[in-house]
């Protein structure tokens, strides 16, 4: 993302004039995948792709905007008739929306924004987009909103503007990024804590399939569904208050998919937790084995996985990468893999040409570097 590329669009559209430059970020999870609507722990962190927005207020009571990638301009009010049909414009217009139905006052401003979070991989460039918006907007305006309530504006924004029953996790980590460090955030509590991440000697790189399978939201419901059906079997809220041995007990009770699933979840939760620990002891080989364990948890018991996944978390393991795992909710995507430098090269040579050779593409290649979140560039 260059400061210059948004500022020579801004100017160009909007008579010349310079106005405030934002950014946010996208995010990765390392691990903690389907443990959020199970009121357990992830474990994101920001990355060095987001979106970045030039902004000037404009007198009226209209947002005029230019996303520089669509090449699109929209125009809409601030009242809530005045929603536009664009989906990119809806964002926006969505974050406006939710701090005025908190009571804020806002007026129109000229916004160009462009971004370099991969569309479509998991990266979260949606909840870059809102929080870029909702940090600004309340910079701009002065509201003195603080960055939990910038988050949750972002989330409502997906739920009542977008479509997407969305957590919190994607805008949270947008506006709690910070350079070097992952964020636990206790999904139940909101609690969280800010871990070490500087895995010196590895790269961490996401390899994107490019498959999206269209069962992905059924199938998302249904495996909500196993896990309710479980927490109330043992008696408990969450899963995240379950034990392996209390799943046991009611083994007979339950259908051998939903205990499959709460196996998995139960799972899963203990091992952000041992995730950190590791963190904090500077061990990233138990790092990279845990998401090993994650990706064949996805894979084999909660399955989400897909065949283009198990096949690049086969090449990880057999080209020696510490730790591979499918990231996000499955069913495609990407893979997030930490990877000691020294094998870099030979790894990316061989998940290509093998992937390509087995299904007829190249996957993409992102390399990430934990960065900070949602922030103010210039001026």
């Amino acid at each position: 993302m260059e400061l210059d590329h948004v500022r020579r669009r801004f100017i160009k559209h909007f008579d010349g004039s310079t106005g405030t430059v934002y950014a946010s970020p996208g995010r990765i999870n390392l691990i903690g995948e389907h443990t959020d609507y199970n009121g357990g722990f992830v474990f994101p962190g920001a990355i060095d792709k987001g979106i970045m927005a030039e902004i000037k207020l404009n007198g009226s009571q209209k947002v005029r905007a230019y996303s520089i990638d669509m090449k699109d301009y929209v125009e809409f009010g601030l009242n809530e008739e005045d929603a536009p049909r664009t989906s990119w414009a809806r964002y926006i217009f969505g974050v406006c929306r939710e701090i005025i139905k908190r009571g804020h006052r806002l007026e129109g401003f000229n916004t160009a924004f462009s971004g370099d979070v991969p569309l479509g991989a998991g990266l979260s460039s949606s909840a870059a987009l809102e929080s870029t918006f909702a940090f600004a907007l309340n910079d701009m305006f002065n509201l003195g909103i603080d960055k939990f309530e910038l988050a949750k504006i972002g989330q409502a924004t997906e739920h009542n503007y977008c479509g997407v029953k969305c957590g919190i996790m994607d805008q949270f980590a947008s506006l709690f990024g910070r350079v070097g460090s992952l964020i636990r955030l206790d999904c139940r509590s909101l609690e969280y804590e800010y871990y070490p991440f500087n895995p010196k000697g590895y790269k961490l790189v996401l390899l994107d399939t490019l498959v999206k399978h269209e069962l992905a939201s059924s199938a998302y419901n249904k495996r909500r569904e196993s896990c309710e059906n479980v927490a109330k079997a043992i008696g408990v809220e969450f899963l995240r208050d379950a034990t392996l041995k209390q799943l046991q007990s009611v083994k007979d009770q339950v259908s051998p998919e939903d205990y499959m699933r709460a196996e998995y979840v139960i799972e899963e939760i203990q091992r952000v937790l041992d995730v950190c620990d590791a963190l904090q002891a500077g061990d990233y080989e138990t790092v990279g084995k845990k998401m090993y364990e994650t990706h064949h948890g996805m894979s084999k018991l909660y399955e989400v996985s897909c065949v283009e996944l198990d096949y690049l978390n086969e090449v990880a393991a057999a080209c020696g990468v510490t730790g591979s795992r499918v990231m996000g909710g499955g069913f495609g995507g990407c893979t997030i893999n930490l990877v000691k430098e020294e094998l870099y090269e030979a790894f990316i040579e061989k998940a290509k040409s093998g992937y390509r050779e087995k299904f007829g593409k190249f996957p993409k290649i992102y390399d990430v570097v934990i960065s900070d979140g949602a922030r103010k560039i210039s001026d």
